[in-house]
């Protein structure tokens, strides 16, 4: 019974700790990433992290790895889950310019997952975190 209630509190603890960060992250710490790419696109951060227009209309800095048309990030949250299926349209800002294209979590290649992970998250994990790619669109980079 004792063990039950010690199980129990540790929990309901860590819920209260996810929850927190989850909350931190969502409005104090994106919030302020998100004014400095935007305010400053040629900083230090802007050359690692670019800002992410999700299909919901969430924005979130995301750290990119840009090669000719598509542009890599890794996700260590569940916002990728919008973006299963074959593409969905998104918005990036990536140094200040404004692009888009459609977004796809990949999900079914795990040697291409490893190639791209190795050259975006060098010091990660591996199998950590899901591959998102993003095509961008033909027609131009400027949207503005």
């Amino acid at each position: 019974m004792k063990i039950l209630q010690i199980l129990l509190i540790a929990a309901a603890a860590l819920t209260l700790l996810v929850v927190g960060i989850a909350l931190y992250f969502e409005h104090v710490a994106n919030p302020r990433v998100v004014r400095e790419l935007l305010d400053d696109p040629n900083g230090e951060r802007a050359q690692k992290v670019m800002l992410l227009t999700l299909p919901s209309g969430l924005r979130i800095p995301v750290n990119y790895l840009r090669e000719g048309d598509r542009v890599y990030a890794g996700a260590d949250c569940s916002w990728w889950k919008e973006l299963v299926g074959e593409g969905l349209p998104v918005t990036l800002v990536v140094r200040g310019e404004t692009l888009s294209g459609r977004a796809r979590a990949v999900l079914d290649d795990a040697a291409y997952t490893k190639d791209v992970f190795s050259k975006l998250r060098p010091s990660a994990l591996p199998g950590f975190g899901t591959l998102v790619e993003v095509r961008l669109d033909s027609a131009g980079p400027e949207l503005r």
